[in-house]
């Protein structure tokens, strides 16, 4: 199946439990991402396919740095 790579809104932190996305075209639940990548600036791209319509999509997230003590 091909995609079609759109950009999302960015959120301020990694994609975990409920903010896993949904298709925007079938609105079914995503569970994980195709791919990921590290850009810059502690930001990171992941690559999103829907398994039951093929869409395909990009999100973008920022990282927040910890500070270990």
């Amino acid at each position: 199946m091909s995609a079609v790579a759109e950009v999302l809104s960015t959120v301020s932190h990694s994609p975990r439990g409920s903010d896993l996305p949904t298709c925007p075209v079938c609105a079914d639940s995503m569970v994980a991402a195709e791919a990921s990548a590290y850009l810059a600036d502690n930001v990171v791209s992941y690559l999103w396919t829907c398994d039951t319509c093929g869409y395909g999509f990009v999100t973008k997230h920022s990282l927040k740095r910890m500070v270990c003590n």
